[in-house]
């Protein structure tokens, strides 16, 4: 399980910040506001990071191409959950660190014509960012921001861009 990249603790403050857009409230209050977005915005591709977004979402018939979740909230161990996907992925991607496992089950996913999971041994935070480099253009990203709400990040070229940037940070800090 060879480890392609690590967090540093530089990278751990500025990974606090939301990627993309806040939306502020209850699950659903937080769903229904995303339910009109992706309504309005018809992204190609959404894909759910984490247990509870991935959840809220099936439980509202949001369709989701690709959810990866740990079977944990808040780090608490939480019931495996069906998702209503056709294909299941696992990895194992230890925490502060993305796995060439993770990102080889995050493309073909993608590639995929099937609604997928991935159910990662470790954690799943950070391959968020990876969700993004491999979404199709303009496809939206979600994962919950703790305590607050949901953040919904847009996979343009630009933010893609940026997250490269964190990408390459994270690889000079990494113990191949």
């Amino acid at each position: 399980m060879p480890i392609k990249y690590n967090l540093t603790p530089r990278l751990r403050v500025k990974l606090k910040q939301p990627l993309g857009t806040l939306i502020r409230g209850s699950f659903t209050e937080t769903t229904n506001r995303f339910s009109e977005m992706a309504s309005k915005e018809q992204p190609p591709s959404i894909i759910a990071v984490g247990d509870t977004v991935s959840e809220n979402l099936a439980k509202n018939h949001i369709l989701v191409k690709l959810s990866i979740i740990d079977n944990k909230c808040m780090r608490k161990n939480v019931q495996p959950k069906s998702l209503g996907t056709e294909r299941t992925f696992h990895v194992k991607n230890p925490q502060g660190t993305i796995t060439e496992e993770a990102i080889a089950a995050i493309q073909e996913a993608l590639q995929s014509s099937q609604r997928s999971k991935i159910v990662v041994e470790g954690e799943e935070d950070l391959l968020t960012l990876i969700a993004i480099m491999n979404a199709p253009e303009d496809s939206f990203v979600l994962y919950g921001q703790p305590h607050e709400g949901i953040v919904v990040v847009k996979a343009t070229q630009d933010k893609k861009t940026k997250i490269s940037e964190l990408l390459k940070a994270m690889e000079k800090g990494s113990k191949n």
